[in-house]
């Protein structure tokens, strides 16, 4: 039922982007351009709200249309269906914005000239529940914490980087860091799922600190489920930031050694590992992935802990099922793959193990050297089309126009998700064009590599959904306090 309203205008609307059909916006007439006001009477913040309340079998939304009358739906519906309307935001409100200023934080070490949402950081529970990023707890209120635990956002990623409050604050570059992570303590008692990472840096957070840092997190067990530790990216544009010292293959086997003398006391206590090295620990020491058991089903995969394990194992166990003869004539026989230093070698050992299997499959492997960002930064996921093309241009000026094969394949991870977009604005188009070779997008995973060198995909890229903010907008957040530099 629907009941026109007086009232015109609100301060809190929701525009509708798109009305789906068949739903029951549709129905009951409601447009694109409209704006959701209030469900139950009660004003949305964002997503979160919207989701909660229209969880009710009998729900009232105001809707606004655009010339800013008000009108009522009465609905009567199942518990599970959905409204069936498209915001013009996703999460129907701005992204909060970071207020610390990390002495590892990457985004400060960029260059200019990027994309403007680039530059934007985050650090948004809401984010943390959606898509896996990770918040410092510093940029929420008690009000915050609340509605994680009324409206159970779980999993929560935390970065925590150290639990020693002066450290902490030395690190975060923020007063109120040493105090934040009691909001942890909340959380448990609540029963929320949480996840833990550690940007390591040489000389600030390992060694003893990390001993007293991963003890204090396993206090929070059961609820906290994981605590990760990543080595500290370091780019070439670090002028003016805290001087900070690559990690060096000595370091990785006393970090290593020190994570799996945890990992044996925890396991023993309760059958979990809980603390995790990300794969580039162990390819720095020159040490082999440990086998899936030891990942515990992988609770931080796409933090890099355990992806060169997953990718392998998945891509041969999907390979050992295919039959022993494929298709002939197959429609293509030769492809290069490019990926970043780091998978290097998994992805060599995968497509080694397709071309034994198949020998008329030729597989080329190229690593991209990440010129744009430094040499240190090797993961697929910050290769841009400017790196990729120049480097591939060279291999073919060098060995001529058939050393790429028939097809380039990319991994769906260096592009912006739902878009054929670097990082640096270049297109899957541009390699194309450039390098005269149609160009495939990948899926995620190593069963999607196989599937793509057999010539069983359907072209689906399979990427994660990121939301990424369109302009800066500081609404909502709490107070922060910044201290001096470091």
């Amino acid at each position: 039922m629907m009941t026109r309203m007086k009232k015109k205008g609100s301060r809190i609307k929701h525009i509708i982007k798109r009305v789906i059909p068949g739903g029951i916006a549709q129905e009951m007439g409601v447009e694109p351009g409209d704006a959701v006001v209030a469900v139950n009477g009660e004003p949305i913040s964002d997503f979160f709200d919207y989701q909660y309340l229209m969880e009710d079998e009998e729900v009232t939304v105001t809707i606004e249309d655009k010339n800013g009358e008000q009108f009522l739906l009465e609905i009567e519906k199942d518990a599970d269906e959905d409204f069936g309307v498209e915001f013009e935001m996703a999460l129907m409100d701005n992204y909060r914005s970071c207020c610390n200023a990390c002495i590892f934080c990457f985004i400060d070490q960029m260059p200019p000239g990027m994309r403007k949402t680039l530059y934007f950081k985050d650090d948004d529970s809401r984010l943390s529940f959606l898509q896996g990023n990770y918040v410092t707890l510093t940029n929420m209120s008690d009000e915050d914490v609340e509605r994680i635990c009324r409206f159970r956002m779980e999993p929560i990623n935390i970065s925590i980087h150290t639990t020693d409050p002066d450290l902490r604050v030395k690190m975060l570059r923020n007063k109120n860091a040493g105090t934040s992570l009691e909001k942890i303590k909340v959380l448990k008692e609540a029963g929320i799922g949480m996840n833990g990472q550690i940007v390591l840096c040489r000389g600030f957070n390992d060694g003893e600190a990390l001993e007293r840092t991963i003890r204090d997190c396993a206090a929070f067990r059961p609820e906290m489920k994981s605590l990760s530790i990543v080595p500290v990216g370091l780019t070439k544009y670090r002028e003016k930031l805290t001087k900070l010292e690559p990690f060096g293959k000595e370091d990785a086997e006393r970090l290593i050694d020190q994570v799996e003398k945890w990992q044996a006391l925890f396991y023993g206590q309760d059958g979990n590992h809980f603390v995790y090295a990300s794969d580039e620990w162990y390819l720095l020491a020159q040490r082999p992935i440990p086998e899936a058991e030891k990942y515990d089903g992988y609770p931080q995969l796409e933090n890099g802990v355990g992806m060169i394990r997953s990718f392998e194992d998945e891509a041969l166990a999907y390979l050992a099922e295919q039959p022993a003869d494929l298709p002939d004539p197959l429609p293509v026989r030769k492809y290069s793959s490019v990926t970043g230093f780091l998978a290097c070698g998994c992805i060599r050992s995968v497509a080694a193990k397709v071309e034994e299997k198949y020998p008329q499959i030729c597989v080329r492997v190229i690593p991209i050297r990440n010129d744009f960002f430094g040499n240190a930064i090797t993961v697929a996921g910050l290769v841009t089309g400017t790196d990729l093309i120049a480097q591939c241009e060279e291999i073919l000026k060098e060995e001529g126009p058939d050393a790429l094969g028939e097809i380039l394949l990319v991994p769906g991870e260096m592009l912006r998700a739902d878009e054929d977009v670097f990082l640096d604005d270049k297109t899957v188009k541009d390699v194309r064009d450039a390098l005269h070779i149609p160009v495939r997008v990948m899926g995620k995973g190593g069963a999607a590599f196989v599937k793509m060198l057999l010539g069983q995909d359907n072209h689906t890229q399979n990427r994660r959904q990121y939301y990424e903010q369109t302009d800066r907008s500081d609404r909502g957040q709490t107070e922060c306090g910044e201290i001096d530099p470091v």
